[in-house]
């Protein structure tokens, strides 16, 4: 599915990943002609069916791409440059005072920094066609003829931020059990089967906002997956089984959810942001997803089909056929019904520390943060260039100096969440050592307050565009991504050239705007500091910090009540 949620994005050229060791030397002897496994007939079957067709592609190019730098490998090895002959240095003292050549002195002045770099075209991304129909749904259309494939989607408003708090987690048993079960058509597992086939696939999703059905085939198969797609989309029949083996799914996850202290570390922080009790941050329990009924289901699906559908088709068809076809399916549906308006608060984060004790790690998760802005904000191209130039990867101030110079953390990065329609949280997460969790935060916030007493310099302004502006190469590189885009503006309301006037707004963004925009938007005394960490391996303590006690946080995962017993023979 296109649309992935509404959490926010950074529009940074490179956020900093963390840097990885090896995952294992090359074993011997594979570019000894020894038996490779993709040649094996058993290795293109899963289950005894054959394997999809982008499961193939992908591993034939990389296995073409493997053989070509074996081959490049080979030749080096058969072919060595030929050693020079070098005769003996024999030191005199006019050797020693030679002054440096002139090539010696262009080595040192980094002769590639004098390339000139051509500037960037004009942004101009091809739009896919929009067509509103009479009752308010809209649909797009963009043709690729490039692969014969076709894809879509359908784009469903409403999430688990609009579900009863009685019944969180309904979203995600509705997700699993929607695709499990099938239509009365046709179940869940024999549409498996006919899909995996042809190489097709349909699939269900949801998030915070919104629920989507999305599909995807070979150009020959398209109107057969088409048809079980919309088949699942009107005809649902949600079986007791696949509830119950949905129901199984989410409460591992819930029971396993503090196992790892990145995901605690994630969870909790966006609660002092936004509130335990918060649609954003409401999370679903034993007890709240056992209460969920087949009937629920259904009423949330009835319920959702009823607001404004974004369609979204991409790929090898003729526009007019498609158009027609789609036109024929959403058409005769009911006026939309408009979402009610929200009236969310958002009180941000009570400042001070925030401690979390997990004693099954060496290692600390560090999460700054604070309450921060919607892209409905004027001031987000210069908090973007801001964000770059703090952690936009290797050569950002966070980077540079929490980890190059000081050593203090294997990760470091963070900056303004950008949702389109509710604030997001400022957030800078540090990764570090138990020993130097404290050092490494103080770093940390250190440059964080610096936002707004070191200057910026010309320099990094020139850097933080050059990243940015340079992403949106790869960001919609193909129709697909700008179709993916396009849906998601008209889901949240923007206008249709926002990216290429968003992009116009970044190149224009000046010293004067960035500052500004630090000082509007940092404020060091309002951070939350959340650490989750083994306490008694963490020297000093977090109590170093200097921002009073830490709070300990309580995630203990609740029971769900027991049934009462049933009353004792005789007794009333």
């Amino acid at each position: 599915m296109r649309k992935t949620g509404n959490k926010g994005t950074r529009e940074q050229g490179n956020e900093g990943a963390r840097e990885q060791g090896s995952e294992g030397a090359r074993k011997p002897g594979l570019h000894a002609f020894a038996p490779c496994p993709i040649l094996s007939p058993a290795f293109w079957r899963k289950g005894g069916k054959p394997r999809s067709f982008a499961f193939r592609h992908s591993y034939l190019l990389a296995a073409f791409a493997l053989a070509f730098l074996i081959g490049c490998q080979n030749t080096a090895q058969q072919h060595p440059t030929p050693p020079q002959a070098v005769a003996p240095a024999v030191e005199t003292p006019a050797t020693s005072a030679v002054p440096a050549t002139p090539a010696s002195t262009a080595q040192q002045s980094k002769p590639w920094e004098q390339i000139p770099i051509p500037a960037l075209h004009e942004f101009h991304p091809q739009q896919p066609k929009r067509i509103e129909l009479k009752n308010g749904i809209v649909i797009f259309l963009e043709v690729d003829h490039e692969l014969p494939f076709i894809s879509g989607a359908v784009l469903i408003p409403g999430g688990t931020r609009d579900i009863d708090p009685s019944k969180a987690g309904l979203i995600g048993l509705y997700r699993l059990a929607w695709r499990t079960s099938g239509t009365a058509n046709m179940t869940g597992d024999a549409m498996d089967d006919l899909l995996e086939a042809k190489a097709a696939h349909i699939e269900t999703g949801g998030d915070e906002d919104s629920t989507a059905l999305s599909w995807d085939s070979l150009k020959g198969d398209a109107d057969q997956v088409f048809s079980l797609a919309m088949d699942l989309l009107f005809h649902p029949k949600f079986s007791a089984e696949k509830l119950q083996l949905a129901q199984q799914q989410e409460a591992t996850g819930i029971v396993r959810r503090n196992d790892g202290e990145d995901e605690i570390a994630e969870r909790e922080a966006a609660k002092l942001v936004y509130g335990a009790n918060s649609p954003y941050t409401r999370q679903p329990e034993l007890a709240t997803i056992a209460k969920i009924t087949l009937a629920d289901l259904q009423a949330w699906h009835d319920r959702t089909l009823k607001g404004k559908l974004i369609v979204g088709i991409s790929g090898d068809f003729d526009a007019a056929a498609m158009e027609a076809k789609v036109r024929a399916v959403f058409e005769p549906l009911p006026p939309v019904t408009p979402e009610p308006s929200r009236h969310d608060e958002f009180a941000g984060p009570k400042p001070g520390a925030y401690f979390i004790d997990k004693e099954d790690v060496n290692q600390s998760n560090v999460q700054i943060v604070a309450l921060g802005i919607d892209r409905h904000n004027p001031d987000v191209p210069a908090i973007v260039i801001m964000d770059e130039i703090l952690s936009g990867g290797f050569g950002s101030r966070l980077f540079q100096k929490v980890r190059t110079q000081l050593a203090l953390a294997y990760a470091v990065g963070g900056g303004f969440d950008l949702p389109y329609d509710h604030p997001g949280a400022f957030r800078v997460e540090v990764l570090t050592k138990s020993v130097s969790t404290v050092d490494a935060t103080k770093a940390a916030i250190g440059e964080i307050a610096g936002l707004n007493t070191k200057p910026f310099t010309q320099e990094e302004l020139q850097r933080a565009k050059d990243d940015i502006l340079n992403s949106f190469l790869f960001r919609y590189d193909t129709r697909d991504k700008v179709l993916a885009e396009s849906e998601r503006l008209e889901f949240y309301g923007y206008p249709p050239d926002y990216l290429e006037t968003y992009r116009a707004a970044l190149e224009k963004v000046t010293l004067d705007d960035v500052t500004a925009a630090a000082k509007k938007y940092i404020h060091p005394e309002k951070l939350a500091v959340l650490v989750v960490g083994n306490g008694p391996e963490i020297t000093p303590p977090v109590d170093a910090l200097g921002m009073g006690a830490p709070q300990p946080i309580d995630i203990t995962i609740p029971r769900p009540p027991r049934p009462k017993a049933p009353p004792a023979a005789g007794q009333q």
